[in-house]
């Protein structure tokens, strides 16, 4: 019997479709409506309490969700960064300026490989956009 429990068990863990982050926030709407305006995103789902925000090509999305269960706790932004790669960093750079937004982490070129800035969105998370570079010497050997 082991032998047949040890045949059926995967061998590299769980084969996963797709992940995403949803964040618990007594903002959902303001969140929905920053990131429609600011980073183009596709609402695909929307009840009110809970919205699924689409980005780009392949698909990546965010959630927000008000706590409407004793479980759900609101969410801290503290620590908590998105990532988004894109074509020109400078181009949205200049474009989200332009658009009044404050930039919390200034355009900068990166030894690890990239170039890059941040700004928060009205949770607090950070929102680090980047685009790729060749990296510096010392990172390149961290790289697979």
């Amino acid at each position: 019997m082991a032998g047949l429990l040890n045949a059926t068990k995967k061998e590299n863990g769980m084969k996963v479709k797709s992940l995403s982050a949803a964040f618990t926030t007594d903002k959902v709407a303001e969140s929905r409506d920053f990131f429609v305006r600011y980073f183009g995103a596709r609402v695909t789902f929307d009840c009110g309490w809970y919205v699924n925000l689409e980005f780009g090509s392949p698909v990546s999305s965010l959630q927000f969700m008000a706590a409407t269960q004793p479980e759900h706790r609101l969410s801290s932004s503290a620590g908590l960064m998105y990532n988004f790669a894109v074509d020109d960093v400078d181009e949205e750079h200049h474009h989200l300026l332009s658009e009044g937004l404050t930039v919390v982490v200034p355009l900068d070129d990166h030894p690890w490989g990239d170039r890059g800035f941040a700004v928060q969105d009205p949770n607090g998370i950070t929102l680090y956009i980047y685009s790729e570079r060749e990296p510096g010497e010392e990172f390149r050997q961290y790289y697979r």
